[in-house]
């Protein structure tokens, strides 16, 4: 059987139509597995026994001509910031190592129910924090396109599985474009929608005013399809949108709204972005104006801006999240938070607590300590609101906007040696729409002279996935490359 970029419609149709059972094909994607995952390093924890034995439940299903479910046989992977109860969840740290989920996040409950085949867990940028996975405890991941260079992060494992064939879609999440960003590099499309609309229950959280699920795929349909899968209210998550679960996947349409707006920010597109970036996405731009949308140039806010008031943000909410874990008190001035971080690494309280870290956790305690939280912190929130407005005002003039994902294509490895914003910089595209909860889709857009893959964003107002996801699968079904 053919699985080089399967889909889950495809799967599905070949398990109804009984073109292969469902354990020969979890056997043939744990050959793949077993074949390229020692290199480029997608998965840290892999279960064949237990990914078996579902598919046998699945093929007693089907030779009873039971109706299987929307995600029934097809496998896929979990990033290892999701809890999968009796696994390890370790995001990727060392200080979670021996760490047992004793439950289940909501969305490995709701992919669960919806009948997903979940061959293991995908490596990450430890903690989420990074854009290139360099800062994993168990290793980098590779990209698949050329082993020279990262698959992207956090979820580069997830990308990476999906892009060498070793699952059919994976889950990642995003808290400045760690879905998108990954898609982008690995030649995926990659789904994060509104703030809210996936619980973040059960993930082990970097930034909880950003952090959202989202899907890494071969196709906008599977992101539709999985996104349904997860979606909806859920009472332990207090940021949860108080909604019904969503049917993108069925109002699904492969046509643009009649003169769509798309507006085109000059800021994505100028000097700091890599030539041969700019003009593949033009490109593709162009021709989706061919096709009858209408094209607007909009001024935004820099993403310098943006740039500055996440890595505060972040930092700050890292903090308090890794309060829980490294047992540290943070006090009210810089110099009592001082103090108590080096009283605790005295006593070994950070063992196994990587250095992205512990920059990051120290660099969060002091912008939020006395005397610096009036000129950091809440200054960084008044310039999110100005973001935030600067989208609404975009918005008040066009349906979507839509340019390149990543200012580059996968960089080469060791780029993150001494450079610690180097995730900040790398996302400087989508943070903002991650500042302001937006919904964002990064598809593919061709690939630069040296074959590397390039991407580009399509985002809306908050809500509007369906209108999101509906222009990327015209762009799939007419345009992709």
């Amino acid at each position: 059987m053919d699985i080089k970029k399967a889909t889950i419609k495809d799967i599905q149709e070949g398990l109804i139509n009984k073109s292969f059972s469902a354990k020969e094909l979890v056997q043939e994607y744990f050959h793949g597995i077993n074949s390229r995952n020692k290199t480029i390093n997608a998965y840290i924890y892999l279960d064949q026994e237990s990914a078996e034995m579902q598919a046998e439940l699945v093929d007693a299903k089907l030779k009873k001509s039971e109706k299987i479910l929307p995600l029934e046989g097809v496998p896929a992977a979990l990033k290892d910031n999701f809890n999968l109860i009796g696994t390890p969840t370790t995001a990727s740290s060392n200080m979670l190592r021996d760490y047992i989920s004793p439950y289940n996040a909501t969305v490995t409950e709701r992919l669960i129910k919806s009948g997903a085949l979940l061959l293991g867990k995908t490596n990450m940028d430890a903690f989420a924090h990074g854009s290139s996975t360099e800062t994993s405890d168990f290793g980098v991941t590779l990209n698949p396109y050329n082993q020279e260079h990262v698959a992207g992060g956090s979820s580069g494992g997830s990308s990476a599985a999906v892009a060498a064939d070793m699952c059919c879609y994976a889950i990642g999440s995003e808290t400045a474009g760690s879905v998108r960003g990954p898609a982008a590099w690995c030649n995926l499309y990659g789904f994060a929608p509104t703030y809210g609309r996936i619980s973040r229950y059960g993930v082990v959280a970097m930034g909880s005013s950003l952090d959202r699920p989202g899907v890494l795929a071969n196709s906008v349909y599977d992101c539709a399809l999985v996104t349904d899968s997860v979606s909806g209210k859920d009472e332990k998550d207090a940021t949860s949108i108080p909604e019904a679960e969503t049917t993108y996947a069925h109002n699904l349409k492969a046509e643009l709204n009649n003169n769509i707006k798309l507006g085109i920010p000059k800021q994505f597109l100028d000097d700091r972005i890599d030539s041969q970036v700019r003009e593949q996405v033009m490109q593709q731009i162009k021709e989706l104006e061919k096709k009858g949308a209408k094209l607007i140039e909009i001024d935004l806010l820099d993403p310098k801006y943006s740039i500055a008031v996440y890595t505060i943000v972040s930092r700050s909410e890292i903090s308090s999240n890794l309060a829980r874990l490294d047992g540290i008190r943070y006090g009210h001035s810089s110099e009592q938070v001082l103090e108590s971080i080096i009283e605790q690494i005295a006593l070994n309280r950070y063992e196994g607590l990587g250095n992205e870290a512990r920059q990051r956790s120290m660099t969060g305690a002091y912008v939020l300590s006395a005397g610096y939280y009036d000129a950091y912190y809440k200054k960084a929130q008044q310039v999110r609101t100005l973001i935030i407005e600067d989208f609404n005002k975009a918005f008040a003039k066009v349906d979507l906007i839509i340019g390149p994902t990543m200012p580059s294509v996968a960089p080469k490895l060791g780029v993150t040696s001494g450079n610690p914003v180097f995730g900040e910089l790398a996302d400087m595209l989508t943070e903002p729409s991650a500042l302001a909860g937006l919904p964002c889709i990064s598809v593919p857009a061709g690939f630069n002279n040296e074959g590397l893959p390039i991407g580009m964003q399509i985002f809306g107002p908050q809500y509007s996935e369906q209108l999101v996801l509906n222009t990327a699968y015209f762009y799939e079904k007419h345009l992709a490359k």
